[in-house]
């Protein structure tokens, strides 16, 4: 056994394993209730198809026996609510997994994907192409524009933050604030140039919203998410030896600056693809990751594939109340998912200063 299996099996995760029957508990539950809201979600909405139809019509589709439903009744589900549901659970779980390796990398419980500049770079394309009216690949042309230009602005933090072939927390960390400054300008800047109705789209989609949703933009998240919240896992060791500080984590085999970068990668990859789709969708990469450290520990191997259910099931409850609540109207689900999230981040930095004793 090597020296990084000693130190992760005997002295990091030995809480955590005293725990996993409460985190495998925990996990299974929220499985169970994901997997429960599906087909209400898929039932409600402005044509309101009951609950056992939904499930009859899946099995139809499956072949396990059930009925086919009216025309009307079977495109509402199968081209209109499924879509939506599959993307919401995509988006879900690749923010909450992205905000778990957030706080993991940066050591910093406040930390979400935004802060690298991922949401605002993606924004930044996506206004633009609105804006000038650049429409060459079609529906597709603000998807890709948006998931390229956050993942290059990644690459642009990552590349103007190292120094001496290191990289330092606290600089990717302010580095990502002033390119979320300097992107904020540009997308004021182009939405002076556009007009009233490439406005109005733009301000739809900064509010974000996955109304929006088709099987093709399911199909363009999903190689992405996949890809992410399958390698995700593979770092959770690595990540609780890094919480015991840079040194130590050297000291016992990490490649502390490997890491970082793969991991960056990885957030990039997740937060690009579910903004790309949906607009931006803030705190739900910092609320989920917290409710499961509070409730299971910090252990990595539970939490980071846990915040990706507990972030698909957080999305896809916002976006079944966005589009319930006000109905026939539907609220942005960016201003829902900030309304509930800004009291929480609030709380927790009272909560945090207080531990800490203040930071004066």
């Amino acid at each position: 056994m090597t020296v990084l299996d000693k130190a992760v099996e005997g002295d990091v995760t030995a809480p955590a394993r005293r725990r996993r029957p409460t985190g495998a508990l925990l996990t299974g539950g929220l499985a169970v209730a994901l997997v429960g809201l599906i087909p209400v979600a898929a039932s409600l909405g402005a044509y309101p198809v009951p609950v056992g139809h939904v499930l009859a019509s899946v099995r139809h589709h499956v072949g396990l026996g059930g009925g086919e439903l009216d025309r009307v009744a079977e495109s509402v589900l199968w081209n209109v609510r499924f879509p939506r549901i599959v993307l919401a659970l995509l988006v879900g779980a690749s923010l909450g997994c992205a905000g778990a390796l957030m706080q993991g990398v940066f050591g910093n419980p406040l930390a979400e994907p935004g802060v690298i500049g991922v949401s605002s770079g993606a924004a930044v394309g996506a206004v633009a192409v609105i804006a000038f009216g650049i429409d060459f690949l079609g529906t597709w042309t603000v998807s890709l524009f948006a998931f390229a230009s956050g993942l290059v602005t990644v690459l642009l933090v990552y590349a103007m933050s190292r120094s001496g072939g290191r990289t330092e927390v606290v600089t990717l960390i302010l580095t990502g604030i002033a390119v979320n400054a300097f992107a904020g300008a540009l997308i004021g800047l182009f939405l002076f140039f556009a007009d009233t109705a490439a406005i109005n789209q733009i301000t739809f989609w900064q509010l974000g919203s996955l109304s929006q949703a088709t099987w093709p933009k399911v199909l363009a998240v999903l190689p992405c998410a996949a890809i992410g919240l399958g390698i995700a896992p593979l770092y959770a060791r690595r990540l609780d030896l890094l919480s015991l500080g840079e040194r130590p984590a050297r000291h016992l085999g990490v490649d502390v600056e490997r890491l970082r970068i793969v991991l960056v990668l990885v957030i990039a990859l997740l937060t690009a693809a579910a903004v790309s789709v949906s607009g931006i969708i803030g705190f739900v990469g910092l609320v989920v990751p917290h409710l499961l450290r509070m409730a299971a520990g910090p252990g990595h191997r539970l939490l980071v594939p846990a915040s990706a259910v507990l972030g698909a099931l957080v999305l896809l409850a916002a976006d079944l109340t966005a589009r319930t609540v006000a109905a026939p109207a539907e609220l942005p689900l960016g201003v829902l998912t900030a309304l509930l999230g800004s009291p929480f981040f609030f709380w927790l930095l009272r909560r945090t200063r207080r531990r800490q004793g203040g930071w004066a």
